[in-house]
């Protein structure tokens, strides 16, 4: 009897996987894989990626004492780094903060999710009583196709339904990549990572 239990239990958490698996793929894009959490025992450089493995970032000859994984945004170039370590990074043209929206600081990445929501902060809605007070993810939406949050600030790198803001100073303090770019980036920066923006 003990057995025939046993079978018919692993029978039906293998139906419940299954149909969580179609349900997955039945979902809007902002719905799938939306908030990513790490094991406590995984750190940022937790089988950090070669740089043979980035096809849209540029690899250059970077000195820093971060740490291999970490992210340093210079806003003055408007670039973006991730640190690969022995003196490498990858790099990234973004779009960093309009004046009177610039700030500088340290947070650690908290969270990821693919084709976020976007919930415009009240200063926001104040400034520009249009926008909704929720966006569904997907093309149309500001955040682009991925978003790594950044402690518990209001900032986050995302991706751009703008890509002719690129490389200028034009968002509202949050760091914005291309699409393509912050898709790669998500792929290899890990949670817990570190992220300077000076």
């Amino acid at each position: 009897m003990k057995k025939l239990l046993g079978t018919f239990a692993a029978a039906t958490l293998g139906l419940a996987i299954l149909a969580t698996g179609a349900h997955a793929g039945s979902v809007a894009p902002s719905q799938q894989d939306a908030i990513v959490i790490v094991p406590a025992s995984a750190g940022p450089a937790d089988g950090q990626a070669p740089a043979s493995a980035f096809r849209r970032g540029k690899i250059v000859a970077f000195e820093t004492t971060a740490e291999a994984g970490d992210i340093i945004v210079l806003t003055r170039q408007n670039r973006l780094y991730l640190v690969l370590g022995d003196g490498q990074a990858v790099m990234y043209r973004v779009a960093t903060a309009k004046k009177g929206f610039e700030w500088q600081g340290s947070h650690a990445v908290t969270a990821k999710a693919k084709w976020p929501d976007w919930r415009p902060p009240a200063s926001m809605r104040k400034r520009r009583p249009d926008l909704p007070a929720l966006m569904v993810g997907g093309p149309d939406n500001p955040l682009g196709a991925r978003a790594i949050y950044l402690g518990s600030s209001i900032y986050r790198i995302h991706g751009t339904n703008e890509p002719s803001s690129i490389g200028k100073a034009a968002s509202s303090g949050c760091i914005r990549m291309l699409n393509e770019d912050v898709t790669e980036l998500y792929r290899h920066v890990k949670l817990g990572a570190r992220v300077s923006v000076l």
